[in-house]
């Protein structure tokens, strides 16, 4: 039983220092790579590579381990990773395999547990317990987002509210009427929330009890977190995961918010040059790469997770010495390339947070005319004021320049009402590239 009062839900494994979590990550590294040889996939690998599991007797000999792709997921589909027999399996999730065959992610019951665990602990860090009430706004079946925050919330022994994605004005009236505390969402249906709630007179602040958020699932900025918080008046907490490490509950942000902790009990954690592969210093961006340590059904070495991030630091106020990560920059593989230079969506977004009389929504288009790439940036006005021409033209002139300034080219900015942009209630669509019609 947990003691409500402690700041930790696993105080053993939560304020290990930084040798007893290398100790307890190189055994359990050791334990995993000899367990990977039951895998055909890796087995091969291994013996290609002329590797065998002895040869692992540092963690730096993590370095000597082969990358994993999504790719390979992919060529082995849909069971060729695994370590365990199929008959030992209790659960699997998948991609929606909408570019080839999905990826395809197999638990035991005891990975399973492990990550309800995973999930209690981040929900407690910040605060949750088993008085609060928990929504769940998450699609759930393949999608991971809805059952690992479930269970975990269950496991931590708070009353959840599995809402499921979608029907706002449900999502509103649970949240009034079950005195939800806690919601879990991506950022921009939080926004939609609040603009339902406008709508229809509920002022989140008096109507509701909501006090804490778990943001995730898609790229957001500093400022749209600041937003939302302002929005709702409450704590939004980051959150990081992915169906192939498990799915929520890799990393999640403490109460300091200064980054996601990354519970390296479970993960090793690398951060690699994504054209060489080879490690970046502390504070420098590059991709993640984690390795599983705690999965029987399917671990994964060396998994390349193509998210972009830097390392802020190894301890942190409140106790904890397990990484610290930034929030994730773009993707390696959803970066933007237009005449030469490289952008990503969030850098975009958090120039255009920074303006009071925009919206929250906005698109980014890119098209080819006349043989030039172009981008577009379309973005919603907070209010209008057309009768106002001047301070239209004005605002759409800072924009271009602020955004100039952020990725050294400058982009068509178009300032359209309210309502006007395509809404989803999931992952929102930031990008609509339509230069391959040209191509």
């Amino acid at each position: 039983m947990v003691d409500n009062k402690s700041p930790y839900f696993n105080p053993e494994r939560e304020t290990l220092t930084r040798e007893g979590i290398e100790a307890l990550q190189l055994e359990r590294l050791q334990a995993t790579v000899k367990h990977c040889m039951n895998s055909p996939f890796y087995k091969k690998r291994f013996e290609e590579m002329g590797l065998k599991p002895e040869d692992i007797k540092s963690l730096d000999d993590v370095r000597k381990l082969p990358f994993t792709t999504k790719q390979d997921l992919r060529d082995t589909y849909p069971f060729g990773i695994a370590s365990v027999p199929l008959r030992k399996c209790v659960r699997l999730h998948s991609s929606s395999g909408t570019t080839g065959n999905p990826t395809v992610i197999l638990h035991t019951q005891k990975d399973l547990d492990e990550w309800a665990n995973q999930v209690a602990r981040n929900l407690w860090m910040v605060g949750l317990r088993p008085d609060d009430v928990f929504q769940n706004s998450s699609g759930y079946g393949m999608f991971t987002g809805g059952l690992g925050f479930q269970y975990g919330a269950e496991k931590l022994g708070m009353l959840t509210v599995p809402a499921a994605a979608g029907n706002t004005l449900r999502q509103i009236k649970f949240i009034k009427d079950f005195g939800t505390t806690a919601l879990h969402a991506v950022p921009s249906y939080v926004t939609r929330i609040y603009e339902v709630m406008q709508q229809t007179g509920v002022d989140p602040r008096k109507d509701t009890k909501l006090r804490v958020l778990a943001i995730g699932a898609e790229p957001h900025s500093e400022e749209q977190r600041k937003r939302i918080e302002a929005m709702l008046g409450v704590k939004a907490y980051n959150s990081f995961g992915m169906s192939e490490m498990c799915g929520p509950g890799v990393g999640f942000e403490c109460c300091e918010q200064n980054g996601l902790h990354f519970w390296e009990d479970y993960y090793i954690v690398e951060i690699v040059d994504p054209e060489t592969l080879e490690p970046v210093p502390d504070g420098e961006i590059g991709e993640l790469v984690l390795t599983t340590l705690q999965r029987e059904a399917m671990p994964l070495l060396r998994y390349r997770t193509r998210d972009l991030t830097r390392v802020l630091g190894r301890t942190c106020p409140c106790g904890r010495n397990h990484i610290r990560l930034d929030r994730m920059r773009g993707r390696s593989d959803d970066m933007i390339v237009l005449r030469g230079v490289n952008i990503f969506p969030i850098q975009i977004e958090k120039i255009l947070m920074q303006f009071p009389e925009l919206a929250n929504n906005y698109l980014i288009t890119l098209t080819t005319d006349n043989d030039n790439d172009n981008m577009t940036v379309e973005v919603e006005l907070e209010e209008l004021f057309t009768d106002d021409y001047q301070r239209l033209l004005d605002l759409e002139k800072n924009i271009k320049r602020a955004l100039k300034d952020e990725i050294l080219l400058t982009p068509h900015v178009k300032l359209v009402a309210k309502g006007t942009l395509p809404v989803s209630e999931g992952k929102a669509v930031r990008v609509v590239d339509k230069r391959k019609v040209y191509q």
